[in-house]
Formats: C-alpha cells, structure tokens, sequence
C-alpha cells in the first residue's frame, strides 16, 4: 500500500515540464513557437506578392501573353488548392512539425527552380511546386496553431499572423520593385529572396515548435487524393483556358468537364468508403463549417484577384515602377493589418466573433463595388481610399472564418477542417485568377477594337489578342491605347468580385454564433482520451472529440 502511495504523488510533477505538450502553453512560450511558424508565412506570402508585382517585367522579358501572366499565378494557387486538404489530413496522422519543415524544403526548392526558368513554361511548372510547398505552409501553421492554443485566445495571436501578411504585402512588392530595378540583380531574385528566410525559418521550428505527436495506426487515403487532385486540376484547367485556346462550348470543354466532374463523384464515392478519408464529409454536416466554405471561396477571389489585377493596373495602365506600385498598395495592407489585429484583440477579449464577421464581408464587398468605378485617369488619393476600405474587410474576415470553423469541429479534425477553409479560399482564389483573367482579357480586346480606328497600322492589336510583348514593342499611339484599355476594363473585374461578396455576406448571416472554447485542440484531445466515458460530453463536437481521441496515444516529442 506504501510503495503504491508515493507512486501517483511521483507521475503528478511531471506535468510542469511537457506544459507545451498539454496544451496549456504560457504566453512566453506561444510566440516563442509562433516564430519559426509566422517567418514560413511570411516567406510565402513575400514570394506570392514579390513576383505578382514582377510579373509584367518577367512576361516581358521572357516574350509571354496574356493568357501566360494569368497561368504564372494559377499554376502555384491551383497546386496549392489540390494539395492543401492532403496537407491538412496529414497533420491529423503525424507530426505537425515535420510537416510544416517539409512543406517549406519543397517550397524553397520550388523558389530556386522557377529564379533558374528560361521560358514561361518551365517557370510555370516549378511556380506549381511552389504551390505544392505554399499549400503545406498556410494549412499547417494554422493547424499547428488550433492545437496550441484555445479559440478564445487564439484572436490575439491570429492578428500577429494578420500583422505578418500585411508585412510581406507591403515588403513583397517594394523588395520585388527594387530587385526588378537593380539591373546586377533583376527579376529571377525575386524568387531567390525567400531561400535565407526559408531556411532560418526551418531552424527556428527545430528549436522552438514542440507539439505532441499522434501515435496510431494510420491508413492514407492515397485515391482519395488522386481523384481530389485530378478533379479539381481539369476543373480548374478548363475554366483558365477556354475561352482562349479553345471555345466554351466544344468538345475540349465538354472533356475537361466531365472528367472532372467525374473525379469528383469519384472522390466523394471514395471519401465515404475509406476508413481515412481526406475530407471528411461529415464536416459539412456542421453549418458553420459549410458556410464559412463558402464564404471562403469569395474571400479568395477578394485576396487573390485584387493582388494581381491591381498590381497589373498600376504598371501597365498607370505607367508606375513595380516599387511605386508596392507602395501605391499600402492603404490596403495598413487597413488589413489595423483590422485584422484590433478584431483579434476584441475578439479574445469579449469573447463575440460574428459581427466582425459580418462587418468585415460587407466593407469587402464595399470595397470591390467602389474598385469598380476605375479607369485609366482616376484619382490615386481615391484609389487610395477604396483600397484601405478593402483592406479592412479582408483582415476582419479572412482570419476569423478559420476561427469560427475551428471552434466548432471535433478537436480530432481540426487538421482536415482548418485545410478545408483553406482550401476552398484557394480555390476561390484560383477560380477568380483563372476567370477575371479571362473577363480582362476579353473586356481589353473589345475596348482596343473601339479605339483601333484611331490609331492607324495596328493589325496585331486588332485581333483582341493583345499581350504584354506587344506592349513592349508597340509604337507610341498603339502603346497609349493599350494602356487605356487595360485601365478601363480593370473595373470590370472588380465589379464581378463584388458581385461574388455578396455571397459572402449571405453565409456569414447565416453563421450560428457559438461561444469560443477555453481549451486547445490538444487539451480537447487529452481531456477526451483520460475518461472517455465519465459523466458524458457536453455537446456533439466534444462526443465526436471523445470517440475519435480515444484511439491515438499522444506522446511528448522534442
């Protein structure tokens, strides 16, 4: 009886020492793991905002097309949509450290190969590996962030995350201004400056991040994710290029369609079979999880379609350096930055999510239908205005929709959940490329069609088939039309993404607001698997916690 006494008093002090691992991490310990997580996504996003601004002088440079300036963006967002809910399984099956380390190795990699391209199609095919690294960061470190630390707090931390993408927003196009305008280094250093970010960033994780690991017998759903990736790749695939290589109604539309389409019966057929599915369809049984994915989508044409476009206006239209077109775009990344953290702060402070969430969709949608009144002649002080009212939507929405999907889910699927919102903004934003891209492009033909009587000796031009080496090589009367043109249609664009907001605004009204938890996806874990069966859980997410996280045994690691 003695020797069994001084037996538990002797397991109970240990706890001190794993704090980390229970979940239960202090302040001090939270950013100290936030630093090498926050440096990845800021070498992601400084790589996706670098080369958006270079893009115009790379396609020139490298004699690309329209179509080509639209593919350079789609390839990495779509390797990043196909990828991204595989990512985001797999943080449910192993460790979450290593695959962040991983994600940012193939990104780097990715980086390297595309700075060595020599054409647009092989810069095209190593910006998808990019992808393939872009989609682990995003997904995992929000993952890895859900299972350190409760949803209540988790608002305050969310907007130093906010802070690190308005950072790399405003850093990505001056430092790719100012590598595009350094003749001794120009436009492949635009992918080599994430490399020493990148890597410092893999030894700050090594030494900072310690999560548990998930010890279980796992089973991958490798056709689930051969039909995801294949589905959504034609989907996607299709909706870039016809209209362009091929007509929206034709045999190769119908193709792509239905072979996509079939996929995704299939992955859907696959999903409900398998013991381990990739997405697990019983997600969507949740209404804030269906439709925070659907707001999603529109937040992504909101992200990724202004970045692009607008970049594509200020130079092309406007005539601006890409260093002048970065910090033409401060007014956005300031008010997504005040945004995103005020929200955060309050948030965790009052413990009320949905009204930030709400007046966020609504400034977003504000903001594209004030962006639709551009042209080539207006007011960059206005422009100014209209951004910073969009910057503030996308910051008080972006970040609190994972948020609220988060607070809702078993804590055994944060990972698959968390890379579902993430993956439909993806998607959204891949969609929004691939289709404002086309609807520019279509909008710029027509409008240089009107004006080429004006302008004598024009053939190239009056196909509508108008690229960026033809502006290069256009002469002075052609080279201002294509200029107009572009600046006029800009707005069109816009206006179809505040068309798209008010879908948006519709889900987020719909959202059922739910009291944010006090305890960590792993203290969830933890606090389900110790008694399973003691006094019952409180409410269907923490029976699904209980029934799920009985099965893996969650050791400490590092």
């Amino acid at each position: 009886m003695s020797s069994t006494a001084p037996a538990r008093p002797a397991a109970g002090p240990p706890a001190p020492a794993p704090a980390e691992q229970q979940g239960g991490m202090t302040h001090q310990q939270i950013l100290s793991a936030l630093s090498g997580m926050l440096l990845a996504m800021f070498v992601a996003f400084l790589s996706s905002t670098v080369v958006s601004n270079a893009l115009p002088t790379i396609i020139t440079d490298l004699r690309g097309s329209q179509s080509q300036y639209t593919w350079v963006v789609t390839a990495t967002l779509l390797a990043s949509t196909a990828t991204t809910p595989i990512w985001g399984k797999l943080a449910d099956l192993f460790s979450k450290k290593l695959l962040i380390q991983l994600s940012i190795v193939v990104f780097v990699v990715g980086s390297m190969l595309a700075g060595l391209s020599s054409s647009v199609p092989m810069l095209i095919g190593w910006r998808a590996l990019q992808g393939v690294g872009l989609g682990g960061i995003t997904a995992l470190v929000q993952i890895a962030m859900a299972a350190m630390i409760s949803p209540r707090e988790r608002g305050r931390y969310s907007g130093l995350l906010g802070a690190v993408m308005a950072v790399a927003t405003v850093g990505g196009p001056l430092i790719g201004g100012l590598l595009v305008d350094t003749s001794w280094l120009g436009w492949r250093w635009c992918f080599y400056v994430g490399v020493p970010f990148g890597i410092v960033a893999l030894v700050l994780l090594q030494r900072t991040l310690h999560l548990p690991v998930t010890k279980r017998k796992v089973s991958i759903d490798y056709l689930g994710a051969t039909f995801l990736t294949a589905g959504v790749s034609a989907l996607l695939i299709w909706v870039t290029l016809a209209g362009g290589s091929f007509d929206w109604v034709s045999t190769e539309s119908a193709l792509f369609v239905a072979g996509g389409l079939l996929a995704v019966v299939a992955f859907v057929v696959t999903e409900l079979r398998v013991r381990e599915p990739i997405v697990p369809l019983r997600l969507f049984r949740d209404r804030t999880t269906t439709l925070a994915i659907i707001a999603s989508v529109a937040i992504g044409v909101a992200m990724f379609g202004s970045t692009v476009f607008l970049g594509q206006y200020l130079q092309i239209s406007r005539g601006y350096s890409p260093t002048a077109a970065g910090l033409l775009t401060i007014p956005m990344v300031g008010g997504l930055l005040v945004s995103s953290t005020a929200s955060g702060i309050l948030i965790s402070r009052y413990g009320r999510w949905k009204a930030y969430l709400v007046a966020g969709s609504v400034l977003v949608a504000a903001g594209f239908g004030l962006l639709s009144t551009l042209d080539h002649a207006t007011d960059m002080v206005v422009l100014g205005v209209f951004l910073a009212v969009l910057g503030v939507g996308i910051g008080m929405t972006m970040q609190n929709l994972v948020l609220a999907v988060q607070n809702t889910v078993a804590a055994a699927d944060l990972g698959a959940a968390s890379s579902a919102v993430a993956f439909f903004r993806s998607l959204g934003g891949t969609i929004g490329v691939s289709v404002l891209g086309a609807a520019l492009s279509s909008r710029v033909g027509v409008l240089i069609q009107e004006g080429i009587a004006d302008v004598p000796g024009a053939p190239a031009a009056a196909s509508g088939d108008v690229g960026l080496a033809d502006l290069a090589d256009a002469p002075p009367a052609l080279r201002q039309l294509i200029m107009e043109s572009y600046g006029d249609a800009t707005g069109r664009i816009f206006l179809i993404s505040a068309l798209l907001s008010i879908i948006t605004i519709a889900a987020i009204l719909f959202i059922r607001e739910v009291a944010l938890r006090t305890e960590s996806g792993d203290q969830r874990l933890r606090s389900a698997s110790v008694a399973p069966g003691d006094a019952g859980p409180p409410d269907a997410t923490a029976a699904v916690d209980a029934q799920l996280a009985g099965r893996p045994a969650v050791v400490p690691r590092r």
